[in-house]
């Protein structure tokens, strides 16, 4: 097994080079941080203009693979590079990226953990009642966009609150600066409600219909009535042999689902005024920041391809054919 993650690590190394590489090259040709610059009064002369820009590496004059080459160095010794203004894209990401990874982390562990038992309770109680329900609720919470379960569950907050007199639920920033200690604490738990669900949704969803899919699958194979047959409890044979096989096929949409989250994490940071990685990268959008966007999109690569070696890991466990390999 060791082998087959080493391969699997050095393949993730390459493609987060490519990755990053081709993001690079789509930011410094399709934005122009020049524009940044304009219908300034009184206007700068060409010279300050190109004179800046060549200093963060953002000079459209200059030839984008030589751009490139300066931008890949710098990485390779750790720095991103300079924002439009001059600030540092990687004190920028240092402030960042905790907030997102905090996001990503708490959305993947309970939308996949919650997606998957009621996934495998659907299961077990097929076309009853409640596995309807989960059915159709999960078709509809599929149905609707990130940004608009973000909207609706700001909205039922807004008059929760107004019909209590009082914030029980907080749904913008993260935290209010002016607590300290467990004050502090309990008020950053209650800022991450609104995000949390609005991205363990959509990943419940999901789980959920592909593992009650899998697990029925699984049910109807010779093993698991073996093993009930031989006189293994049934709770026991579902757990241990059923709900184990099933969850490799789940295992292997760890990566794919994870994108998905980082597309819905930067409408929710947003939507919920989060200051994390995907509200940067429209922030930089907006603003022309080729060096910024390509750092987001680097962070983004890393993770999904991150999630890519993590879902391997859980497939290898899972399944003692890869670790023979």
């Amino acid at each position: 097994m060791g082998s087959y993650l080493l391969r699997r690590l050095i393949s993730n190394v390459l493609l987060v080079a490519i990755a990053a590489s081709l993001a690079y090259f789509l930011a410094a040709s399709s934005l122009t941080p020049r524009a940044n610059y304009e219908g300034r009064n009184p206007p700068p002369s060409v010279q300050v203009v190109d004179s800046t820009l060549d200093d963060f590496n953002l000079n459209d004059k200059t030839p984008i693979f030589e751009r490139y080459v300066t931008w890949a160095t710098g990485v390779l010794h750790g720095d991103f590079g300079k924002t439009w203004n001059g600030g540092s894209v990687n004190e920028e990401m240092g402030r960042r990226v905790g907030v997102s990874l905090r996001l990503l982390l708490i959305g993947t562990i309970l939308g996949s953990g919650i997606g998957v038992v009621i996934g495998a309770f659907a299961a077990v109680k097929q076309y009853s009642i409640s596995d309807r329900v989960i059915g159709v609720s999960s078709f509809v919470i599929l149905a609707v966009p990130v940004f608009v379960i973000a909207t609706m569950l700001t909205i039922v907050v807004v008059n929760i609150n107004a019909i209590a007199g009082t914030p029980l639920i907080e749904y913008v920033g993260e935290y209010n600066p002016s607590l300290s200690g467990w004050a502090q604490f309990t008020n950053r738990l209650n800022h991450l409600i609104l995000p949390t669900i609005s991205l363990c949704l959509g990943q419940i969803a999901f789980y959920g219909r592909i593992q009650r899919n899998m697990m029925l699958d699984v049910l109807g194979q010779d093993f698991v009535r073996t093993a009930m047959a031989k006189g293994l409890r049934r709770r026991t044979a579902l757990f241990k042999h059923a709900l184990r096989t099933a969850l490799v096929p789940a295992a292997t949409y760890f990566a794919f689902t994870f994108g998905t989250l980082l597309t819905g994490a930067t409408f929710t940071e947003k939507i919920f005024s989060w200051h994390g990685m995907g509200a940067w990268l429209v922030d930089s959008i907006n603003t022309n920041d080729v060096n910024s966007v390509a750092a987001v999109s680097t962070f983004a690569a890393v993770c999904v391809l991150f999630a890519g070696l993590l879902s391997d890991l859980i497939v290898a466990a899972l399944d003692p054919r890869v670790r023979v390999r």
